[in-house]
C-alpha cells in the first residue's frame, strides 16, 4: 500500500461524503422551502401531467433556454449532453463485468470530451465578451468554468495523448467500492486528473451547479396554473375575514 493510494483513497471517500451529504442536505432544504402563491412562468400547463412533460423538456433539451437566446442554449445543451455521456462512458470504471450498454457508449464519450470542451469555450466567452454577463459574473464563475475545462481538457489528454493504466484506475476505484484498497497509477496527468474531479465534488453542493437539483424545485417550472381553483389566502387574512364575518 503507497502513501499516494491512502490519500486518494480518504480524498475520494471525503469527496463522496461531502458530495452526497450536501445535495442531500440542499435537496431537504428545497423541499421544505413552502412557495404557496401561484408564480409558474406563462403559457404553464394547467395538470400535474403536463407539469411532468414541461420539467421533462426544460431537463433534456432546456425548453425555456432555446426560447430566450439560441446562442446559450446551443453551447449550454451542447455541454450538458457532452457531459451526460462523458459520464455514461466512466461507468466501466465501477463495474466488474461492465454492462453491454456501457460498452456500446465508450467510442462516442471518447469524443464527446471535445464538444464538452466546445460548450464550455462558448458559455465562458459569454461570459467575457457580453457586457451584461460580464458585470454579474463573479471571480467563483470564471474559477468553476476553469475547473470544468482542466477536467475536461486532462481527460482528453489522457485518451489521446499520454495513455494511462486504466487497468489501474479500474482496479483503484472498484477497490474503493469494496474497501479493498488497491494501488492508484501514479501518472501525472492522472493524479491531476482526479484530483480536480474530487475538488468538483467537494465544491457541488456549495456552488451554482445546483441549479441541476434545484431546478425541480423552481415554483415557476413546477407548478399548475390553476391560481383560481387553488389561492393561497394567508393565515391573518384568514383570521380577518373570520372576525368580519361575525
Amino acid at each position: 500500500m503507497t502513501f499516494l493510494t491512502v490519500v486518494y483513497a480518504l480524498l475520494f471517500y471525503f469527496a463522496f461524503a461531502v458530495l452526497v451529504g450536501g445535495l442531500g442536505y440542499r435537496i431537504w432544504l428545497y423541499a421544505r422551502t413552502p412557495s404557496p402563491l401561484k408564480i409558474p412562468t406563462t403559457p404553464a400547463p394547467v395538470t400535474r401531467s403536463g407539469v411532468a412533460l414541461r420539467m421533462l423538456k426544460e431537463v433534456t433539451v432546456f425548453e425555456s433556454l432555446f426560447k430566450s437566446n439560441k446562442w446559450i442554449w446551443l453551447f449550454g445543451w451542447m455541454f450538458h449532453a457532452a457531459l451526460f455521456v462523458v459520464l455514461l462512458r466512466h461507468f466501466r470504471y465501477f463495474q466488474d463485468p461492465v454492462w453491454s450498454w456501457v460498452n456500446l457508449v465508450q467510442p462516442f464519450g471518447k469524443y464527446a470530451a471535445f464538444a464538452m470542451l466546445a460548450g464550455l469555450g462558448g458559455l465562458w466567452a459569454r461570459r467575457v465578451l457580453v457586457d451584461r454577463v460580464k458585470y454579474i459574473s463573479s471571480p467563483s464563475d470564471h474559477l468553476m468554468l476553469a475547473l470544468l475545462v482542466a477536467i475536461g481538457a486532462s481527460g482528453a489528454l489522457m485518451t489521446f495523448v499520454s495513455h494511462t493504466d486504466i487497468v489501474g484506475v479500474k482496479a483503484f476505484f472498484l477497490g474503493l467500492m469494496r474497501f479493498d484498497w488497491q494501488v492508484i497509477p501514479t501518472q501525472p496527468l492522472l493524479l491531476l486528473h482526479i484530483t480536480l474531479v474530487a475538488l468538483l465534488m467537494i465544491i457541488f453542493p456549495f456552488s451554482k451547479l445546483l441549479h441541476a437539483p434545484g431546478v425541480f424545485f423552481s415554483p415557476t417550472r413546477n407548478q399548475v396554473d390553476n391560481p383560481r381553483e387553488k389561492r393561497h389566502i394567508a393565515d391573518w387574512a384568514l383570521k380577518l375575514e373570520a372576525d368580519r364575518s361575525k
